[in-house]
């Protein structure tokens, strides 16, 4: 979402936006990355010293409540921290490295296919869709395989059988 848009819905809403909003909505828009509350602090901190938490916790939940922001946990990877995104047009699903942490957003037909295959089967309006797959990138995958081989114990060579000694009569 363009920040214009959502500087827009703001005003739509009666909501002034202090220069402190502003700050936050462009480093939530503009970074491309899914920020915690404790990231955007600091960058926000960056731009203005006089920003504190508590203006970066009102202002997430008034823009969560206005739907124009979407809070995510994305598997609980670094723990029990949200991460912040403005909310898109086009529903995406997320998908999490276990290992790194990497997110990458997924978009495609494959997730509007899901969401009417659910509307059709329970008879249910989705208004929101937010979707999150867990498991390993490429990278970590090949990690993760030389850790298990390094972690096994090495194959020792079978006892060789006794002989026994040769009978004399």
């Amino acid at each position: 979402m363009a920040a214009d848009s959502t500087e827009g819905s703001l005003k739509q809403r009666g909501v002034r936006l202090t220069r402190q909003r502003q700050i936050l909505l462009e480093l939530i828009d503009r970074t491309g990355a899914h920020l915690d509350v404790e990231q955007l602090y600091r960058m926000a901190k960056e731009r203005d010293p006089k920003i504190n938490r508590v203006t970066v916790y009102r202002t997430l939940n008034m823009l969560k409540a206005g739907g124009l922001v979407d809070e995510l946990d994305l598997m609980h990877y670094g723990g029990d921290q949200h991460y912040y995104e403005t909310r898109l047009k086009q529903e995406h699903a997320h998908v999490i490295c276990l290992r790194c942490g990497r997110v990458e957003e997924f978009f495609g037909e494959p997730l509007q296919r899901l969401r009417k295959q659910i509307e059709s089967h329970f008879g249910f309006q989705v208004m929101v869709a937010r979707t999150e797959v867990g498991g390993y990138c490429a990278h970590c995958q090949t990690l993760r395989a030389r850790e298990i081989e390094a972690m096994r114990p090495p194959v020792k060579a079978a006892p060789r059988a006794r002989r026994a000694p040769a009978r004399t009569e």
